[in-house]
C-alpha cells in the first residue's frame, strides 16, 4: 500500500520572535517568524518537493492562524494541526549574543502545543507516513508526553523509520533529569538521532564526542546517527564508518533553525537513496547537501519561509 505522506512531524508550533533593529523611538523592533523545530524539518523537505504532514496545536488567536496559514503557504498539510479555545499560542523570543549564539525566552505556561492529547493522536494518520519525525519539547509536559509516546509506538510497530532530534531547550523543562529521560526514550525507539554537540556532552556526560557516540551506539544501537557541531561542521556514524565533512562559510544572520534544516536535508537524502547500503561517499555527499542546506537557512531570518531550494543548495556544494 502506497504511503501518504513522506514525513510526519509532530511537536512544536510557535511564533521565534528575533530582533528587527530598533525604533525611530530607540525601543527593540521584533519580526514575528514562524518556527519550531518539527515544522522547520517539514518545511525543507516540502521545499524540496517531498509530501509532509504535521501533528500539534496551536492557540485559536491571531498567530495560530498565522501559523496555519504559513504551513498552507509552503505546502505542510495542515489537516492534524488542531486549534484550543482555551490556551494561547506558544511564543518565544530570541536573543542574539555578541558571539551569534542565542538564548530563548518562551511564553508557554501553558502554550497550545502542550496541549495535544493521547486521543488527538490517530493511528491511521501516523501510519501514512515513510518517516515519523519528533522532538523533545513535545516530552516537556505529561499530557503532550503520552501524546507523543503513543504515536512512536504507532510508527514502531508499524514498522515507519523513526527520526528523533532531542533539539534541548533546557529553560522548558521543569528538571534537567526529566529532560535526560525523555531523550533516551527517545534513543530506544528511533532508527535516526540528529544531535548536537552540547547535547551529546549533556545527555552522556563525556567531554570527548567519539566517546559519547560509542556509548549511544553500544546502549541503543541507532542505525544512524548525525552530529551536528555548528560552524566546525557534521559527521555521520553508520554501519561502523564515521565520516565528516566541514560547514560551508556564509555571512550568518540568524542561525534559528539551521540544524532543523539540516536534519530535514538528511531525511531527504535518506528517502531518495537505499537506507540499507549507503557508501561511505554517499554518505559524504549527504553531509555536504545537509551542510550547505543548513548554511543557507542561516543567511535569512526566521526558517520556515527562508529554506534554500535545491538549485541553491547544488550551488554552494
Amino acid at each position: 500500500m502506497g504511503k501518504q505522506f513522506d514525513v510526519i512531524a509532530m511537536g512544536e508550533l510557535l511564533i521565534d520572535f528575533t530582533t528587527y533593529g530598533e525604533s525611530n523611538q530607540g525601543n527593540t523592533l521584533f519580526e514575528a517568524c514562524p518556527g519550531g523545530a518539527p515544522c522547520n524539518v517539514l518545511s525543507l523537505l516540502a521545499k524540496l518537493g517531498k509530501k509532509t504532514a504535521f501533528l500539534g496545536k496551536v492557540g485559536e488567536d491571531q498567530f495560530g492562524k498565522l501559523l496555519r496559514t504559513t504551513l498552507q503557504s509552503v505546502g505542510i498539510d495542515d489537516s492534524y494541526l488542531l486549534a484550543d479555545k482555551e490556551v494561547n499560542t506558544t511564543l518565544a523570543f530570541v536573543h542574539t549574543l555578541e558571539d551569534g549564539d542565542r538564548e530563548f525566552s518562551f511564553y508557554r505556561n501553558p502554550g497550545a502545543d502542550m496541549m495535544l492529547t493521547e486521543d488527538e493522536v490517530e493511528e491511521e494518520f501516523i501510519k501514512q507516513a515513510k518517516i515519523f519525525h519528533f522532538g523533545t519539547l513535545s516530552m516537556t509536559h505529561e499530557g503532550v508526553r503520552k501524546a507523543t509516546k503513543k504515536a512512536i509506538k504507532i510508527a514502531k510497530e508499524a514498522g515507519i523509520f523513526i527520526s528523533f532530534d532531542p533539539n534541548l531547550r533546557e529553560p522548558l523543562w521543569t528538571s534537567l533529569d526529566l529532560a535526560k529521560e525523555q531523550m533516551e526514550y527517545g534513543f530506544s525507539y528511533c532508527d535516526m538521532l540528529k544531535i548536537s554537540d552540547n547535547e551529546i556532552q549533556f545527555v552522556t556526560g563525556v567531554e570527548d564526542y567519539e566517546e559519547g557516540i560509542q556509548y549511544l551506539q553500544e546502549k541503543y544501537h541507532i542505525p544512524i546517527i548525525l552530529l551536528t557541531m555548528g560552524k566546525a561542521g557534521s559527521r555521520v556514524y553508520y554501519n561502523g564508518i564515521c565520516v565528516e565533512r566541514e560547514g560551508k562559510k556564509v555571512q550568518a544572520v540568524d542561525t534559528t533553525g539551521a540544524g532543523d534544516t539540516f536534519c530535514g536535508s538528511i531525511l531527504y537524502y535518506l528517502l531518495e537513496n537505499d537506507f540499507a547500503h549507503l557508501t561511505e561517499g554517499q554518505l559524504g555527499e549527504m553531509l555536504e547537501f545537509a551542510n550547505a542546506a543548513a548554511a543557507l537557512v542561516t543567511t535569512k531570518k526566521g526558517a520556515i519561509r527562508s529554506m534554500p531550494s535545491k538549485e541553491e543548495i547544488l550551488e554552494i556544494i
